[in-house]
């Protein structure tokens, strides 16, 4: 994508209702609005709130706002070119029950408050396979650690990636730290069991990936 078309998204995304790009020094002020507000303030309604993390271009968060229209989806993802998609989606199909905040995933607890969160999605983060990268990979430990303090108490979370990698990474930290894992599965396209929401929805990359064969991986578990 060029630099010229880079910057008419990132313009056209401050035009959007749908879009917030707080900056990271009032969010750590603890300067944002509608956290805690969410429901009242922006969505209007007390619909679940779901989060979908590294949202890209926000496929997944339009596939699941059209497929539960009784909750509210919010996109996280700091390329703010990226959602510029699915937020315009959002907007030409008159979809208020989406949004979408361009910021690091890491200051989510500054965003939402306190048992805030109904569910979170992790679709195909990038699995920081370099050891030194640890600290980046979307289900570590502290991470893990920023989902709880804004999840409610029976909040879902899921993983779905074509990392095995990832997948076991994320399996063996979760058994070993005794959270609850409620399915897992390394191949949801050959077996049967997977929550529709798994299969149903699919990204343009998603698509290359089976078409290429490779398999989908999903955990869904509970932070404990």
């Amino acid at each position: 994508m060029g630099s010229k078309n880079k910057l008419k998204r990132f313009k056209e995304n401050d035009s959007f209702a749908n879009v917030f790009q707080p900056y990271r020094e009032d969010l750590v002020a603890n300067d944002f609005k509608l956290k805690g507000k969410w429901n009242a303030e922006f969505f209007k309604n007390e619909n679940p709130i779901v989060l979908e993390l590294g949202c890209g271009k926000g496929e997944y968060s339009i596939g699941l706002g059209k497929k539960y229209p009784n909750k509210n989806f919010i996109g996280i993802d700091l390329k703010g070119a990226r959602f510029w998609r699915g937020a315009k989606t959002a907007i030409e199909e008159d979809m208020s029950n989406i949004a979408f905040i361009r910021t690091q995933i890491e200051l989510i607890n500054y965003i939402f408050a306190e048992n805030e969160v109904s569910e979170i999605w992790i679709t195909f983060p990038d699995p920081q396979i370099k050891y030194k990268r640890t600290k980046h990979r979307l289900t570590n430990a502290s991470f893990l650690e920023k989902y709880k303090t804004v999840l409610k108490p029976d909040g879902i979370m899921h993983l779905k990636t074509d990392s095995e990698f990832m997948h076991g990474y994320t399996l063996g930290l979760l058994h070993g730290a005794g959270h609850e894992v409620l399915y897992a599965n390394h191949n949801v396209y050959h077996n049967e069991g997977a929550p529709e929401a798994v299969t149903s929805i699919q990204t343009f990359y998603e698509n290359q990936y089976l078409a290429a064969d490779k398999a989908i991986t999903y955990i869904q578990f509970k932070i404990k």
